[in-house]
Parts: structure tokens; sequence; C-alpha cells
């Protein structure tokens, strides 16, 4: 059979994206063709849409083609001719590639026409695996989801059950999985680290699924402490994918949302790799949450509560504290590090009405003997109750399991209290072995109070994103600078890096970072890149870079405020800068004294604010080639301003720059991409 090719002007098709490939009636791997357009003697890769008709094992196919590209702003009607397409690969050796901008050569009319296997670059699935699920959903637009249907949760479970059912998978088959469900507001992803991280260290296999990823999608679903590889997630991705595609009809939504499908496709992981246990975060709250279909976890925990996603889960702490006791279930220990009064007591009423034993963790100085304190590997005071938390829930598993030398309890398990009105009980503490130590000791969580010494670059990279945690992070960073060696001559530079999303308070959260002196505020996006289309684990298809832009020029205004009032309290301090407009661009008040030569304790405050429209442009900007492991974008005149200007030349001065990275953890793993380039590999 010959196939049929379009042909036209190849400018009109400035991008294009995958077609799917049918084997019969199996849905396939999204594949592109690589095509070679001769123009003048020269040829040029062109990736071709369409689709492949059976035989495919046999080296040969045909294809069919058109440019079916929904957004092209031109679509014109093209003359097809018939060509001849030979030396298809068997499928199995077919790679994909994502070839996103055509090269200038290639516009003009096309002349023939040569499929090139060779041009199929590896490791090309994995990322059209992302970009696909990318399509499914965003976090801005799964918020709006749970928004909507907050009202029917039962509903939601369902959905999400009818979900996992279709992919292959019933709610009986994860009770095999031996999950730990963990929900809070702060802390619980690192109370998830350092339960892994002890259990793993009693010789089990361990899943480990939580939210968001910093570099890469893949380090949401980890096993034994290491995120999925590429060949695992295309591999576990296509399987989950193809499985709800088949299944779809006119009663079912065809694809569950971005969070819902990795929930899914970390089930079928976790289940088909055969892990001993599964440490399973929460993504938003824990009622309507789609980990809670969960049925039978062996244990359940609740980490620090707080105010966060309001729109969602509640203005209050008691509504937020209900949403998280919704994870209990009938006969399952609970436990929860202490909360204030309110929410504990929500939390109790939680319990109660799910027949559900709630114990209260002891602070970690239970734990400890009096001549060795535990040492932990996440840094920040706060750690602590998050490590207690930990080892209990360790403590928990494993007795269920029937494990033994685990640690001699102190005292006899109390009966949980039924009534509403007593507090929980105190679960007992115990002397935690060797393995339990070690974990605490051994346990990673990038992004979170994590220090960075990069020659004279010191990064203190820390996500915080709510009140209580910026508190936190404001006492770590202030802390570990104060820990840190103090230059000869006294040049330090202390500079700000902050971007926040979603429906938080940044006024808020910025006067509450006023006491770390900053020198410098900048503020960014949490784009790597102006454009992400390289990078399909940082795209977001539900913000533009106009509207993070205004989100981070709000930022700067809210910033220059606070140290205008600071200024008017403080005859010492310089006048405040006035904003002039996008990137950055802004008078500068003259400085009365230097930035650089006085003590911290009378270090002077100052307005000197910058945008800048994406990560790299802003490390750049901080680094000024200082930092070796950053790679510089080619400058493109980026600081024609006069704060960026004289900024820069203090900053290449210093002897010392401080950089405090927080307010969301997206802006995090952007920074993290850009200053460790194995996090990418």
């Amino acid at each position: 059979m010959e196939p049929v090719v379009s042909s036209g002007r190849i400018e009109d098709f400035s991008t294009v994206h995958p077609f799917a490939l049918r084997d019969g009636t199996s849905f396939g791997t999204l594949t592109h063709v690589i095509v070679l357009v001769m123009k003048g003697g020269l040829f040029f890769p062109l990736p071709l849409c369409g689709r492949f008709s059976a035989p495919l094992d046999e080296g040969s196919a045909s294809v069919q083609s058109g440019w079916a590209q929904p957004t092209l702003k031109r679509q014109k009607t093209l003359w097809k001719r018939n060509r001849q397409v030979k030396e298809i690969p068997p499928c199995s050796q077919l790679q994909t590639v994502c070839c996103r901008e055509l090269p200038r050569p290639c516009q003009g009319t096309m002349h023939s026409l040569t499929v090139a296997s060779q041009l199929f670059r590896p490791g090309a699935q994995n990322q059209d695996a992302i970009r696909t699920l990318n399509t499914l959903q965003t976090n801005a637009s799964y918020l709006e989801q749970v928004k909507r249907e907050r009202g029917d949760p039962q509903a939601q479970l369902e959905a999400m059950k009818g979900f996992l059912e279709r992919s292959g998978l019933k709610v009986e088959d994860l009770d095999q999985l031996n999950i730990i469900h963990v929900t809070g507001t702060k802390g619980k992803g690192s109370v998830c680290a350092f339960t892994e991280r002890i259990l793993r260290n009693f010789g089990l296999k361990t899943g480990f699924y939580s939210s968001p990823h910093l570099v890469q999608v893949r380090e949401r679903i980890r096993i034994n402490g290491q995120p999925i590889s590429k060949e695992l997630f295309s591999k576990y991705f296509w399987q989950v994918y193809n499985r709800l595609e088949e299944t779809k009809d006119s009663e079912h939504v065809a694809m569950p949302a971005y969070f819902r499908f990795l929930t899914i496709m970390a089930f079928h992981v976790f289940l088909q790799e055969k892990v001993d246990l599964a440490v399973v975060e929460v993504g938003i709250g824990g009622a309507y949450d789609c980990t809670n279909i969960i049925r039978k976890p062996v244990v359940c925990g609740v980490s620090s509560l707080g105010i966060d996603h309001t729109s969602i889960l509640g203005d209050t702490i008691e509504k937020i504290a209900w949403q998280k006791g919704g994870i209990f279930k009938p006969g399952v220990p609970a436990l929860t590090v202490p909360q204030p009064d309110r929410p504990l007591e929500v939390l109790k009423e939680q319990a109660q009405r799910n027949s559900c034993p709630l114990y209260l963790c002891p602070d970690l100085e239970a734990f400890e003997k009096e001549e060795k304190p535990l040492r932990l590997g996440l840094a920040g005071d706060h750690q602590r109750s998050n490590a207690a938390l930990a080892l209990q829930l360790s403590r928990v598993w494993l007795e269920q399991q029937g494990y033994l030398d685990i640690g001699e309890l102190r005292d006899p398990w109390p009966s949980p209290e039924l009534s509403v009105k007593k507090p929980p009980p105190v679960a007992p503490a115990f002397r935690p072995g060797e393995p339990m130590v070690q974990g605490l000791q051994a346990a990673e969580w990038l992004g979170r109070n994590q220090v960075l010494h990069h020659g004279p670059l010191t990064w203190y990279i820390d996500g915080a994103h709510t009140t209580s945690s910026i508190q936190a992070c404001v006492r770590w960073f202030r802390q570990a600078a104060l820990n840190e060696e103090k230059p000869t001559d006294g040049s330090e530079v202390r500079v700000l890096l902050f971007n926040v999303t979603g429906d938080r308070d940044t006024a808020a959260l910025l006067k509450l970072l006023l006491p770390c002196q900053f020198d410098y505020a900048v503020f960014c996006p949490n784009f790597t890149e102006v454009s992400t289309a390289g990078n399909a684990d940082q795209q977001n298809f539900n913000v533009t870079l106009e509207n993070v832009l205004t989100r981070c020029l709000q930022n700067q205004s809210y910033w220059n405020r606070l140290m205008e009032a600071k200024v008017s309290q403080d005859p010492w301090l310089s006048p405040a800068a006035e904003v002039e407009g996008v990137g950055g661009w802004m008078k500068p008040a003259p400085l009365h004294g230097s930035l650089l030569f006085m003590p911290p304790s009378a270090r002077p405050l100052n307005s000197n604010s910058l945008v800048f429209p994406c990560i790299s442009h802003a490390l750049q900007w901080i680094t000024q080639g200082r930092d070796l492991h950053f790679q510089a974008p080619a400058s493109r005149g980026l600081h024609p301003h006069p704060v960026a200007s004289s900024g820069a030349v203090l900053l290449k001065e210093a002897a010392t720059i401080r950089v405090l990275v927080t307010g969301s953890l997206h802006l995090v793993g952007g920074v993290l991409k850009l200053l460790d380039q194995s996090l990418s590999q």
C-alpha cells in the first residue's frame, strides 16, 4: 500500500503535536515520524503528523498523514501526492522525538520525502509521556475542579474508584501495599521522608508517593528512596493511559485529572514492582483527596496543621482540621503531633466518628538518651516534631507487621480515649534501635532547609509557603547565617529570591521576612526559562508569562511598601525606591552608608527590588558569574536599569553572598535544577 503524504508550504506548520500510533485495535505509543525534506540539495528534519497502518513488525508500513494541528493559524487546502515510504524500522525500535521548531531552511515546497529512522533520539519517549500527562491537568485547574466538586466528596471518591477500576485495579488491591497514609499542612513530606528512610533501613523495599515534584515529575513516585527511572515512568504511564483510553465511553470522562492520574499510576508501579510498603502523602486536605480511596492503611499520621489552600479546605483551622481528619479509618491507629486545642478537638471528633484510635506523639526528647541526642538529616528545629512522628509511624507499622526487636516501649499503649472533651492519649515513647537512629540521620528531602555552598555564594533553599512555615524558615535562615563563617572584611550581601502562587497572602509572608535584613529582593516566576517548551517537567498550560509577571510586580510592590514603612520608622534607613515598570525598572534612592561594610546587627534595610521574567535571568544577576555550578544563559542586555547595575557591582565585590530562596516549592525546584545539574539526569 502506498502512503498519502500531505505537502505544502512548511512555514504554515511551525509546531506539531504527537499523533496516535495504532496497531490494530490496541492503542500504542505516541510517536513522531521524522522525515527529511530536501531543498537545494540539503536535507532538514521535519516532524510529520500521521498514523501507521499494520503490519508494524515486518520492517515496512504505510503512513497516512495530515496536518491535524487544531491551533494552526493558517490551514490551507494541501495538495496531495503519493510517495513510497521505505525502511520503516520495527515498531519495537521506534523512539519518540519532539521537534517543536522547524529550521528556517525548511521553508518552501517539499520536493521529496524519505523516512530517516536514525534521527529518532533516545529518551524522548519519556518527554512525550510527560507532555501528554501535562495535557491532563495542571495544579491550578485541578484546584478549580476540587472546588467545583467539594460539595459531594463521596462522588469524587467514587469517580476516582471508577478510574482505578478502568485502569485494571480494584480498591481492594491497594490493601496489599501496607500503606502509611500521611496528611498535614506543614511537614507532611518531611515526615514521609523520615519514615521511608527508617523502614528502608530494616531491609524493606519501600514505595513513596509525594507531591509536588521539584525538578522531574518522576520524583513523585519513588522506590527505595529513588525516583523511578525514565524507562519505568514511560512504561507505566502508557500502560495506564492506554487502558483508560481503551475503556472510555459516552458515560465516562476519558482521563482523570493530572494528580489523580499520577496517583493511579503510583499504585500500579508499587503493586507491579512488589514493594513491601508504600508511604503515601496526601495531596490537598484529606477527606476529598484522591489518595483517600485507600481503604485499609496500616497507620495514619497528621503533621502540624495551619492555614493553607483556604479556597479548597476552608478559611479556618478548624475546617482544615476536619479535612485532614478525613483520612482516619475504622480500627486503623492514627498519630498526630501536638496541635492547637481547637483543631485537636476536631481531629478527635473525626477519630471518634470513624472509630479510629487517635494518639498524640510525644516530643523527640522522649526518644533521646540524655547524653546522646538524635541527629537529623533535615535541618531546622521544626523537623524534630516531624522526626518524632516518623519514629512512631515506623514503629506502629513494624509492630502491626509482626516485626520484633524494634525498640522497647517505656510504657504500655494507653486505651484510646473516647470522650471528645479529653485530649487524645499520648503514645508511649521507646528507645529507637540503630536502624531508626541511622534512618533519621540519613534522611534527605531536597528543597527543605537545604544549604548549598558554591564558592562566595551560599544558597539557603526552603519551599516554605505558609505563615507558620515562613516563620520557621526565617528562624532557620537567621540561625544558619549566624553560624556561617563571617568574611574578614565584613563584606556581605543578602539577597531574597521569592515567588508565591495560589491564594496566599503575599504581603503577610513578605512582612515575616523583614528581620532577615536583605539588601536586595528579587522576584521572578517559577519558570527556569522564559519559554518552557523544551522542559516538559515544568510546563504549565494554565498560566501565561504575562499573568505570572503581573503577580511578581504585585509582590515587588508589597515589598517596597513594607520597606517604606520600615524606613519611616528609622531615620538611618534609605528612602524607598520608585517602581517604574516591568523587569525591575526603578529609580534608585541614594544609599546612606555602605550595603557591604557593616556588621549584621547594624545592617541597613533597603527597598532595592528587581523583577525578572524567569529564574535563569534572576540567577544570572545574583551570581554575576561567580557560581561555577550555574551555567548562565548568553547575555542579552538584561540589566539596563540603575538598581541592577549598581547591585551588580556590589555582588561582584562582596566576599560573601547569602541568598534565601523561598515562597514556593516550584521556585525552589527551578533553582535546584539550574544549580545542580545532576538533578536533571
